[in-house]
């Protein structure tokens, strides 16, 4: 990808350990980082930050509702002297498993509030009432050519129904961009679309704070266009949330995935400049004859390791060819290619 060194081997500031290494680590007066387990999941670990005010402890994200994340939870609160039970408040980034269904689990025991950003509830509605068509990443797949992968997703799928009782409506939804107060500091939920829909970031200027959530990750980038109800052009949404996110003061980076990071706005310009060389390279992969999001993809490559396409698993091959779709979309919008709908999928050709 577009850093020097891998997520894999990442050593976070706060903790001088590697980033997943568990505990409740000091980031700033008054909040502690604390990375839960993802069991099954490549990326290892979500960073949940917790804020002590007087009114009891609100966290920015929640982990992902498994039997691992919830006892290292309370044995990382129990460092700071706390309990699952003085949780007042979660405010969540994004509606993804690994940041929501703790929260979910949590409230049901305790009573604590919950903030998600509304532009996540279609994903939310999918799951509490499945579309009468199919699921809707069977048919965005087919769109982009990918019909081989539509076929092994729906024998996945098949075999894992969302469990609907970890997935309830929050208690308030976020919608455009505003001020919180949390206990004495004050929030700024800022709307970042890209990697969904719905997804905050929160800004702490007075303590140089960005809880980034996965719009901004330091070894990494956010998978674009991966989800159930997608943009029209998520890669233009994401792009956008960048750029106001590097018009906020330069802030302490503190991220879901990965290690603590000292300036937002180097990792932003990063990811600016990754985008603008996977837009080069998509446009270059594109024969005058045309070619779907998913042959597109095969002639790229993938992770910071320059993978082929044929080496990834089926997820991130899924992922891939939905992130490639989202760049071809935005060259379409900015004139540089067009689209054709034909039985093979979406046909994407030079302008000429």
């Amino acid at each position: 990808m577009s850093t020097p060194f891998s997520t894999a081997h990442a050593v976070s500031p706060d903790s001088g350990l590697h980033w997943t290494e568990p505990g409740a680590w000091p980031v700033a007066d008054g909040v502690h980082r604390i990375p839960l387990p993802l069991p099954m999941d490549g990326l290892r670990a979500v960073n949940v930050y917790v804020l002590e005010t007087e009114q009891g402890l609100t966290l920015v994200d929640a982990g992902w509702a498994v039997r691992e994340s919830r006892e290292l939870l309370e044995r990382s609160l129990a460092e700071m002297g706390r309990t699952p039970a003085d949780i007042t408040r979660f405010l969540v980034t994004h509606v993804h498993r690994d940041h929501y269904t703790q929260a979910v689990t949590v409230r049901r025991e305790f009573g604590a509030h919950i903030s998600l950003g509304l532009g996540d509830k279609p994903t939310l509605d999918l799951i509490h009432e499945p579309d009468p068509e199919g699921d809707p990443y069977l048919r965005m797949m087919r769109r982009a050519g990918g019909h081989r992968i539509a076929e092994a997703m729906a024998a996945f799928l098949a075999e894992s129904l969302p469990d609907v009782g970890l997935w309830g409506y929050p208690d308030a939804w976020l919608d455009r961009d505003h001020a919180l107060e949390v206990g004495s500091r004050t929030l700024e939920a800022v709307h970042t679309p890209g990697h969904t829909q719905g997804h905050f970031v929160f800004a702490d200027r007075a303590a140089g704070l960005l809880f980034a959530g996965d719009h901004v990750l330091p070894t990494i980038t956010p998978s674009i266009g991966f989800e159930p109800q997608p943009a029209s052009l998520p890669l233009g949404d994401f792009l956008a949330s960048l750029a106001k996110v590097r018009a906020l003061p330069d802030l302490t980076l503190l991220p879901a995935h990965g290690p603590v990071a000292d300036s937002s706005h180097a990792r932003v310009d990063e990811l600016i400049a990754h985008h603008a060389h996977r837009l080069a390279l998509c446009r270059a992969a594109v024969p005058a004859a045309g070619a779907t999001a998913y042959t597109t993809a095969h002639e790229l490559p993938w992770t910071r390791h320059d993978l082929a396409f044929d080496d990834l698993d089926l997820f991130n091959a899924a992922m891939a060819t939905m992130e490639t779709r989202a760049h071809l979309e935005l060259l379409v919008a900015r004139g540089e290619l067009r689209v054709e709908e034909t039985t093979a999928g979406a046909v994407y050709s030079p302008v000429v």
